[in-house]
């Protein structure tokens, strides 16, 4: 098995435990995706913003990446990775996440919704 820091993918049961951890995730969806339903633990940087704001991006340790399905946290993941960090995909998104039984909140004051 390949060590940790080589990974550059986990399945969404294993992300929902590792950020029960304490392992750090940030989520690159839009602001209204975000306020939509997300996990509590997760920092919201989007795609769009990633680029210019990777310096807010935790440098130690593995952190994970989620989107809506996984398109977009894969291709985050690999340009983390071009920039030194120790990211990895979290595979399916936040559906997954969701049918994982991962922990879900909103910011707009309805019930949390990824679909």
């Amino acid at each position: 098995m390949s060590d940790a820091t080589d990974r550059s993918s986990v399945s969404a049961e294993e992300a929902v435990a590792l950020v029960r951890g304490g392992a750090p995730l940030v989520d690159v969806r839009e602001q209204d995706e975000w306020d939509a339903g997300h996990a509590p633990q997760a920092q919201l940087l989007p795609l769009s913003e990633l680029g210019s704001r990777v310096d807010e991006v935790p440098s130690t340790g593995e952190v994970l990446v989620v989107c809506h399905a996984g398109v977009r946290s894969a291709r985050a993941t690999a340009a983390l990775r071009r920039a030194g960090l120790s990211a990895v995909n979290v595979e399916g998104g936040m559906l997954a996440w969701r049918d994982a039984q991962g922990e879900l909140t909103s910011e707009n004051g309805r019930a949390p919704s990824v679909g």
